[in-house]
């Protein structure tokens, strides 16, 4: 049996991943979650794959355009899910602004957050927004954040793309 693969963009959607799988007792034994290292890297990656090997790609919908010609170029049969704006974006609505803040607080984060959510630029900018910011501000911290927020997921409130990957993986 051909191993299955999960190509993502980079270490936060990988652990954003795994952490979901986890948590909803998936098992990833036989499947491989490949931190591309950005999208501009799908068509290395997808060409290093034999092609009966099982294959999805997590990605930003802005991001479509390229992973879809990336695709067609190869000719390979490749299952895309896309994040609404992108990762973080799909974890922040699922858990909601104040389950977020929470996880934040409980990761001894609460003063970095207060700080920039309190800056001039962001004082009137949607929460949502400036958790984004937050999130993509602080080094290694969506790369944490993925994981802590995924964990945070259940059935019933995990994103979309993620639970379309994880399903690539339960049915086949």
């Amino acid at each position: 049996m051909s191993r299955t693969v999960i190509l993502v963009e980079g270490p936060s959607d990988a652990n954003a991943v795994t952490a979901l799988a986890q948590g909803l007792e998936v098992d990833l034994d036989g499947v491989e979650i490949v931190d591309m290292g950005g999208i501009t890297n799908v068509r290395r990656h997808l060409s290093a794959l034999p092609g009966d090997v099982p294959v999805g790609v997590l990605h930003d919908v802005g991001e479509a355009g390229h992973v879809h010609r990336v695709v067609a170029d190869l000719e390979r049969p490749v299952r895309m899910f896309e994040c609404d704006l992108d990762l973080e974006d799909e974890l922040i609505r699922a858990l909601g602004v104040a389950r977020v803040v929470q996880i934040v607080e409980q990761a001894g984060d609460l003063p970095a957050w207060l700080t920039i959510s309190r800056q001039p630029f962001h004082r009137d900018r949607p929460a949502d927004q400036v958790l984004r910011r937050f999130f993509g501000a602080g080094s290694g911290r969506k790369k944490r954040y993925g994981a802590l927020l995924a964990a945070a997921l259940d059935a019933s409130t995990a994103p979309r793309p993620l639970v379309e990957a994880l399903r690539m993986v339960t049915d086949g």
